[in-house]
């Protein structure tokens, strides 16, 4: 139980720094959220991967680790098109 937590906060972390490299621009995210963004693309990507039979291979899974960053990628832009929408303007002049 402790290794599968620990190894899913690693393996989220590589994915979300990876997933938050690949996206063009400066993202205004902190280092916790993109944690979090790499922990939820790693735990989708693992379920799908699993769905469809892809995490079943010998050696490493790299369709599963690409559609895990893919997704991670798709999780930093909602995010930070989330967050610019948020810029502290109150549309007053």
């Amino acid at each position: 139980m402790i290794g599968a937590i620990v190894s899913a906060v690693v393996i989220g972390a590589i994915i979300g720094a990876l997933g938050r490299l690949l996206v063009p621009g400066k993202q205004k995210m902190s280092i916790g959220l993109t944690l979090i963004v790499g922990i939820v693309a790693a735990l989708i990507g693992t379920l799908i991967a699993q769905a469809f039979g892809w995490a079943d291979t010998r050696g490493i899974d790299w369709i599963e680790h690409i559609l895990q960053l893919v997704l991670a990628v798709v999780g930093v832009l909602l995010v930070t098109r989330m967050g610019a929408g948020r810029s502290g303007r109150t549309g007053r002049t």
